[in-house]
C-alpha cells in the first residue's frame, strides 16, 4: 500500500513540476527515485508524457528502470530508441537481469548487445540464454565467488580484498572442487566471525542443496520458501556450479505468478500497457469476448428447449438466474483451490482421489445446505412448494457438478498443456450455465407441466 501511495504521491509532484515548467526541478525529482519507482511512474503515464520523462533519465541506469518495465511499456520505448542508445542503456547491466532484457530484444538489437560484451561476459550471457526463462536456469546470474575446501578462512579473506567487491545479494561463497563440482557453501557470517586458521571444509555448511538448471522457476519458489533461502547454488547435470539465484530474483517470480493469475483469469496479459491504444486493446480483448459470447449462445440453446415449459409456468423464468449463478460461485471457488494446489505441487496421482471426493462432498453439502435456504424463501415468495422443491433440486444438482467441473478443469487444462488461470474461468462457467439451466428447467418440466 505504501508503495502505490508514494507512486501516486510522485506521479502528482512530477505533473505538478512539469504543468508549471520547472523541468530542471522535475528531472531532480527523478534522478531521486529509485529504478522500479521510476519504471512505476513510466507506466502511470500516457505514451507521450513517458517519452518525455524517458528523456530526463539518466542514461546510467536506463537499463535497470527497462527491466523493471512491463513487456508491452518497454517495448515501445525500445522502438523509440536507436540501436546505439539501447546498448548504452544495457551497459553495465547485472547479467541476469540482462538476460531478461535480451530475451525478448529484435535479433539484430540482441547482436549489437552481445557485440558490446568482452568475451567472458558474452559466454556467461548465452549460458544464461542457453537455459529455458522459466527455470532455474534462465533465472540465475553466473556471477558467483567460488572456493576451495582446503584453503583457510584468512585464505579467502584475503582473495576478497583482492577482488575489491563482492556481487550483490551474496549471503555465501560457493565451495568447488577442481572440476567446478559443488561441495558447500561458506556463509559469510561464519567466515567473519570464526578463527581464520580453519579450513573451509570445516565449517563450511552442506545443508544448502544444489537447485537443477533445469528446474521450473515455480518449483524453485517452493524450495526458498520452505528452506528460508536467501540465495542457493545452481548446477548443471553434472554437479558443476554454473550460478546462483538470490532471493530478489524469486520476488520477481512471485510478483509476476500473482498478476499472472489476476489478468490470465479475465483472458489478459499481465504485461500489458495500460495506455496502449484503443484499437490495440480492443482487439486483443474481443478474442475473450468472442468466446464467452459463444458460451452464451450456448447457454442459451438450452433455455430455447425449453421455451414450451417457460411459456406456461413463467414463474421459472424469474429464478433462472439463481441456479446457475450459485453453482458458477461454488465451482469457482473449487478451481481456485485446485489450481493453486497444482501450482504448489499438493497434487499427485497418491492424494487426487482424496482430494476429489473432499470437492465433491463439498460441494454436495453446500448444494443441500443452500438449497433448503432457496426453497424456503422460493415458498414464501411466490407460495408454491412445488416450484421451491424444483429449484432446490436443481440447485443441488448444479453445485454438485461444478465441485467436480472446479476439480478436473485445471487437471485436464494442464495436461493439454493450457493454462487453467487463462481459460478455467470459461470453461467453468460454461459447464455451470449448461448444467444449470438444464437442470432447473428439466425439472420444472417434469413435475410442474
Amino acid at each position: 500500500m505504501e508503495t502505490r501511495e508514494h507512486t501516486k504521491a510522485n506521479l502528482s509532484l512530477l505533473r505538478e513540476r512539469l504543468g508549471s515548467g520547472r523541468v530542471r526541478s522535475a528531472q531532480m525529482l527523478i534522478g531521486s527515485l529509485h529504478p522500479s519507482e521510476i519504471a512505476r511512474l513510466l507506466e502511470s503515464l500516457p505514451q507521450t508524457e513517458r517519452a518525455f520523462i524517458w528523456e530526463m533519465i539518466d542514461p546510467g541506469i536506463g537499463g535497470d528502470v527497462l527491466v523493471e518495465l512491463a513487456d508491452e511499456v518497454r517495448d515501445r520505448l525500445i522502438e523509440s530508441m536507436k540501436t546505439d542508445e539501447v546498448v548504452a542503456a544495457l551497459d553495465g547491466m547485472e547479467l541476469d537481469d540482462l538476460a531478461d532484457l535480451v530475451a525478448d530484444l529484435p535479433e539484430a538489437l540482441t547482436r549489437e548487445v552481445l557485440r558490446s560484451l568482452d568475451h567472458q561476459d558474452r559466454e556467461r550471457l548465452q549460458t544464461v540464454l542457453s537455459h529455458d526463462e522459466e527455470s532455474a536456469g534462465g533465472l540465475m546470474n553466473v556471477d558467483v565467488i567460488t572456493v576451495r575446501p582446503d584453503v583457510t578462512l584468512e585464505v579467502v579473506l584475503r582473495y576478497i580484498r583482492a577482488r575489491g567487491e563482492i556481487p550483490d545479494g551474496t549471503d555465501s561463497i560457493y565451495v568447488v572442487n577442481r572440476d567446478n563440482e559443488y561441495i558447500g557453501s561458506l556463509f559469510l557470517s561464519r567466515l567473519l566471525t570464526l578463527d581464520p586458521n580453519e579450513t573451509v571444509a570445516e565449517v563450511m555448511s552442506n545443508e544448502v542443496h544444489p537447485i537443477p538448471a533445469d528446474t521450473p522457476s515455480l518449483h524453485v519458489v517452493w524450495e526458498f520458501e520452505n528452506r528460508d533461502l536467501l540465495s542457493a547454488p545452481v548446477v548443471d547435470e553434472n554437479n558443476r556450479l554454473v550460478g546462483r539465484i538470490t532471493i530478489d530474483d524469486i520476488v520477481d517470480v512471485i510478483r509476476d505468478e500473482a498478476e499472472h493469475s489476476i489478468m490470465g483469469a479475465a483472458g489478459l496479459g499481465e504485461e500489458d500497457d495500460m495506455f496502449a491504444p484503443v484499437v490495440q486493446s480492443a482487439r486483443r480483448r474481443a478474442l475473450w469476448l468472442g468466446i464467452n459470447l459463444a458460451t452464451a449462445f450456448l447457454a442459451a440453446s438450452v433455455v430455447d428447449l425449453f421455451q414450451t415449459t417457460l411459456d406456461k409456468i413463467v414463474l421459472l423464468a424469474v429464478l433462472m438466474p439463481v441456479v446457475p449463478s450459485m453453482g458458477g460461485v461454488a465451482g469457482n471457488q473449487s478451481l481456485v483451490v485446485i489450481t493453486r494446489a497444482m501450482a504448489l505441487g499438493q497434487v499427485d496421482r497418491t492424494n487426487s482421489g482424496r482430494i476429489f471426493r473432499k470437492e465433491l462432498m463439498v460441494g454436495m453439502l453446500n448444494g443441500i445446505a443452500w438449497s433448503v435456504v432457496v426453497a424456503v424463501v422460493t415458498y414464501l415468495w411466490f407460495g408454491d412448494w412445488r416450484v421451491g422443491a424444483v429449484i432446490a433440486g436443481a440447485m443441488t444438482i448444479n453445485m454438485a457438478v461444478a465441485a467436480l467441473a472446479g476439480f478436473f478443469i485445471p487437471v485436464i487444462l494442464k495436461r493439454m498443456s493450457i493454462d487453467p488461470a487463462l481459460a478455467g474461468g470459461v470453461v467453468l462457467t460454461t459447464i455451470t450455465d449448461v448444467v444449470g439451466y438444464m437442470s432447473f428447467l428439466g425439472l420444472g418440466a417434469i413435475f410442474l407441466l
